[in-house]
């Protein structure tokens, strides 16, 4: 047994037993033991605040009151725990609440697809439908995307480090510059012209995936005219555009899709991450009706739909979409969230902003930089990682319910971090 003991926790059984594929806990070691709406508590009683938000799977912070009642008086009634893809209320409930606040009121007329619970199951279905759908099977996907690591969400994914863990070919994707990706090059033109050309070399896709804002790639932000030029790309040549929205969903750029203010209605739209609002498992796809050609269980699997998570997105949906209160209260925290990272760029040289809404962050130039920084700021009690191509981006991505006063802690604390950070870094160059 290990001598490191707190509190009663063996907390030598993490490097002992846990695989070495083991990553966020490696520069967040504390062991917590609880957490409310924007704060974690470790053992000890140490309180973080929380701008990682279990990254955008907590949009609406930890264990929220109303969800966590609702979840409680679910499971003490014996409310199912698990019902495969069998009716039930719970589902019932969530797909009346989905339709009527979210669907409705954006004229989208899709159906929704409950796949396994994570993103990536939801993206290999969407890749399964719009081939299907098309007859065809080339995706194309761009530079910087990250759709999952499972071998279909992994050809589409371009990270070098993430692709290299499969020991296996990637096949079925074709990967484009995304937008700003490459100077004066527009990237939607490019396809255009390739796909008109008969010796351009691209097969006809099945669909054209994007995120509009690229979590992991560095909170790359595509433009509406770029989004927009995209679809229409996908409708030219007959293939389905695909938006993963599965990080930049649920209010995280500002409004429930990312898309909402671009002028496109996507064919397919995967979410997950925040979309039970509570931290549970649930992905889901949506699919226009014309599009939804799989057979029964051709897409299955045994956790196709977790019971607990209807009951609480259905809360999440009533609490934060029925009306549009919730999204002013947004646009004012991205604004102060612009204002405080904008202070952040100004100490770094060459410093500048990425995202979009409340997917924000500062590309500081260097993963080592960015790194350290995180790493002083959990030092000082703020939790909040990096992300990017090179890791070079100090990545925000609080929970959409954070107070302003907390955010404006948040970010004193990073601030102090970086001063502290470039002081150091300063003095150990002379």
């Amino acid at each position: 047994m290990s001598k490191d003991m707190t509190n009663g926790i063996d907390t030598g059984i993490f490097e002992r037993r846990e695989s070495e594929a083991r990553s966020y806990c490696r520069g967040i070691p504390a062991v917590f033991i609880a957490a409310r709406g924007s704060i974690l508590t470790a053992q000890g009683g140490t309180e973080y605040i929380d701008f990682l938000a279990g990254c955008s799977s907590l949009n609406y912070g930890h264990n929220d009151p109303d969800m966590k009642t609702a979840l409680v008086e679910h499971i003490t009634a014996d409310g199912l725990a698990h019902g495969l893809d069998l009716h039930t209320d719970a589902k019932a409930g969530f797909l009346s609440a989905f339709e009527r606040h979210i669907l409705a009121r954006r004229g989208m007329d899709h159906r929704i697809m409950f796949t396994g619970p994570t993103g990536a199951n939801a993206v290999e279905a969407a890749m399964k439908i719009a081939r299907k759908s098309t007859g065809r099977t080339n995706v194309i996907a761009f530079t910087n995307g990250f759709h999952g690591v499972t071998m279909g969400a992994l050809a589409a994914t371009g990270n070098g480090y993430h692709r290299g863990g499969a020991g296996i070919d990637k096949q079925g994707v074709t990967r484009m510059p995304y937008d700003g990706y490459a100077d004066g090059v527009d990237g939607a033109a490019l396809l255009d012209q390739m796909l008109s050309d008969a010796s351009g070399g691209i097969d006809a896709p099945a669909a054209i995936m994007l995120e509009t804002v690229q979590g992991e790639g560095g909170l790359n932000a595509a433009s509406s005219e770029f989004v927009r030029k995209i679809a229409a790309v996908a409708r030219k040549h007959g293939a389905l555009l695909i938006v993963d929205d599965i990080q930049a969903g649920c209010g995280r750029t500002g409004t429930f899709f990312s898309f909402e203010e671009m002028g496109v209605t996507p064919d397919i739209v995967t979410m997950a991450k925040s979309i039970s609002g509570f931290g549970l498992p649930l992905a889901l796809v949506l699919v226009r009706p014309e599009h939804d050609v799989l057979g029964p269980a051709e897409h299955n699997g045994t956790f196709r739909g977790n019971t607990h998570a209807f009951v609480t997105a259905r809360i999440a949906i009533e609490k934060f979409w029925a009306d549009k209160s919730f999204e002013t209260e947004l646009a004012g925290k991205a604004a102060l969230i612009e204002k405080r990272l904008t202070e952040l760029a100004d100490l770094v040289p060459g410093a500048f902003l990425k995202g979009r809404g409340l997917m924000r962050g500062v590309d500081v130039g260097s993963g080592d930089l960015a790194g350290k920084i995180c790493a002083r700021a959990y030092e000082k009690g703020l939790v909040i990682e990096t992300s990017g191509s090179e890791d070079q981006v100090v990545k925000v991505l609080a929970p959409l319910t954070t107070p302003v006063e907390t955010f404006e802690k948040g970010f004193d604390i990073l601030l102090d971090a970086a001063r502290e950070t470039l002081d150091t870094t300063k003095i150990a160059a002379e």
